[in-house]
């Protein structure tokens, strides 16, 4: 048996405990705290998670009036979103192996001095390309701010549900988003979006502060970096980040503009080429053999489909507002309630996560997506937000309660796996979430666009001069402009707008309801999808993950001895 390490806190003249070690180099100690300390801990680490989310959080919440203080095209303005994207998608598997090689204080340092220097260049505001640039470091701090959060909860919570770490930092990133669309009309006063820069600099500040005062105990450091980890890196971030760009750029400026098609030729040769560097090494970041297999490909696949599945929300609802005329200040309270339900699936997750079945939450937060989606279909052009409030918060509730068994199971299988499959896993499911979001607003994005050209082209086959309700409701709008328009062709004209409108408003709403409708027929065949296998392993009394939690356990014994 190989001798354990020895790891000294020079800095509190302390010696860890064989038990207190870290499972992994570049990964805090985990010595036994006091209570009062444990709690510290366990606020920054809430802190810090929500921090993490807000940076991707504040931009989308407040997307439309950075474009106008800007004076931004919708192209120029989805340029911001993919520097973030970019960044934050791919940095995970390089910012793991920095904490191995540097230590985690350094990685602490530099994370959150990274995201104050961001941050701060957002609130001077120098204009375009400075803003693109500190996106791009925003997504490299919020990913690293993700393992931040899960260091600092570990550190706060007892050791038997030390793991739960892991779920609450997923939860908190998605708790962020609700959250900073309830609190931005707060702060963007006349659409000015001082305040909104000036509040994220203030966070980013006390960031700061809170790990300075309560550093993260020190870890096991070992050498990783190699030198094809360059040209492996560049190759991988170059081809996401083309990847991003097709996705996002694709349903703002159309998907037959001939720029795509060379954006989505990089990123196959991209991503290509980082593979093909991967499966030649000896000691790859990417395990491809590993990452290839039948079950790491299946739970990427189901991660990415959840997360398709939970932009019923994010494009769906939120974009059948935006056409109802509905703005951030009155949709407060909808994502307040939102933000509440998306908090208490994180709750209900930590606490109903029994590592036997990991499955079981999944196919009910597909379920609970599956009704919800359905119900919305009967949305019309006089709903209202709170019509939307229960099955809007049982897709919130969803999406967090599925997301942490899958994370929990991949890290299971990566652990046991070995400790070198752990960066492999952590960049296929970052990796996964990123383009699946992005990838599910896109489609559902240009499928609302052909259905509602379809349900404009029906409407003008039937509002013919001749139909007598449309000439009924020419009168009465005609009859309601009378008053501030005596010219009768202005009257007129003025009426056949407003007709127009409420037609097209119509044919959203509509269309809306066709993509609700396709997110529950998906939701529905990946239920049965995971649903088969889940009952067959039942019926034959067999654990997929029986090897994997055997390993646990026996490491956990050997800690504990």
């Amino acid at each position: 048996m190989s001798e354990r390490p020895v790891l000294i806190d020079h800095a509190a003249g302390y010696r860890f405990k064989p038990h207190e070690l870290p499972i992994l180099p570049g990964s805090p100690a985990n010595p036994d705290h006091p209570r009062r300390r444990r709690i510290a801990y366990l606020g920054i680490g809430i802190f810090m998670g929500l921090l993490g989310g807000a940076q991707n959080g504040f931009l989308l919440a407040n997307a439309g009036a950075l474009q106008a203080q800007l004076a931004l095209t919708p192209v120029e303005a989805g340029w911001l979103t993919v520097a973030f994207y970019s960044t934050y998608a791919t940095m995970s598997m390089m910012l793991f192996r920095v904490r191995q090689e540097f230590g985690i204080q350094m990685f602490v340092r530099w994370a959150m001095v990274g995201l104050v220097a961001a941050n701060f260049v957002q609130m001077i505001q120098p204009g375009y390309y400075p803003e693109l640039a500190a996106r791009a470091v925003a997504g490299i701090t919020a990913s690293g701010l993700s393992a931040l959060a899960i260091y600092y909860l570990m550190q706060g919570l007892p050791a038997a549900v030390r793991v739960g770490g892991l779920v609450i930092s997923l939860g908190l990133t998605q708790v962020a988003f609700p959250l900073t669309r309830a609190l931005s009309p707060a702060l963007l006063v006349d659409g000015d979006m001082g305040r909104v820069f000036q509040f994220q600099f203030a966070l980013s500040l006390l960031g700061l502060g809170l790990v300075t005062l309560l550093r993260l105990p020190p870890g096991i450091r070992k050498k990783t970096f190699e030198l094809l980890d360059i040209p492996s890196i560049a190759l991988f971030v170059i081809g996401v980040s083309a990847l991003c760009a097709f996705l996002i750029q694709g349903r703002i400026e159309w998907w037959d503009t001939p720029w795509l098609g060379y954006a989505l030729a990089l990123a196959i040769l991209g991503i290509g080429g980082c593979l093909l560097i991967e499966a030649n090494r000896k000691s790859p970041m990417l395990d491809l053999s590993w990452l290839s297999s039948r079950a790491i490909l299946g739970l990427a696949l189901i991660g990415a489909t959840v997360r398709i599945l939970v932009a019923e929300q994010g494009f769906g609802a939120s974009g059948m507002f935006a056409a109802l005329g509905f703005g951030n200040d009155q949709l407060v309270g909808y994502f307040w309630v939102l933000t509440g339900a998306t908090f208490g699936g994180m709750m209900v997750s930590v606490a109903r996560l029994d590592p036997r079945d990991l499955t079981r939450p999944v196919l009910v937060a597909v379920a609970l997506i599956c009704i919800a989606a359905f119900a919305d279909t009967r949305t019309g052009v006089m709903s209202r937000p709170q019509d939307l409030y229960l099955t809007q918060a049982a897709i919130a509730f969803a999406a967090v309660f599925a997301m942490g068994p899958l994370l929990m199971e991949g890290m299971l299988r990566a652990l046991a796996a070995g400790q070198n499959y752990v960066v492999s896993f952590i960049a296929i499911f970052s990796l996964s979430q990123s383009l699946g979001g992005l990838a599910g607003i896109s489609l559902l994005s240009a499928y609302h666009t052909v259905r509602l050209k379809t349900h404009l082209i029906d409407a003008g086959n039937t509002l013919t001069l001749g139909n007598a309700p449309l000439a009924q409701a020419l009168s009465n709008a005609a009859q309601r402009v009378a008053p501030v328009q005596l010219d009768p062709a202005l009257r007129q004209q003025a009426a056949s707008a407003s007709i127009s409108a409420e037609v097209g408003r119509e044919a959203a709403v509509l269309a809306f309801n066709d993509v609700f409708f396709v997110i529950g027929t998906l939701s529905a065949l990946t239920f049965v999808a995971l649903l088969v296998p889940w009952l067959i392993n039942k019926i034959r009394g067999r654990n997929p993950l029986a090897k994997e939690l055997a390993f646990m356990e026996a490491m956990r014994t050997g800690t504990t001895q």
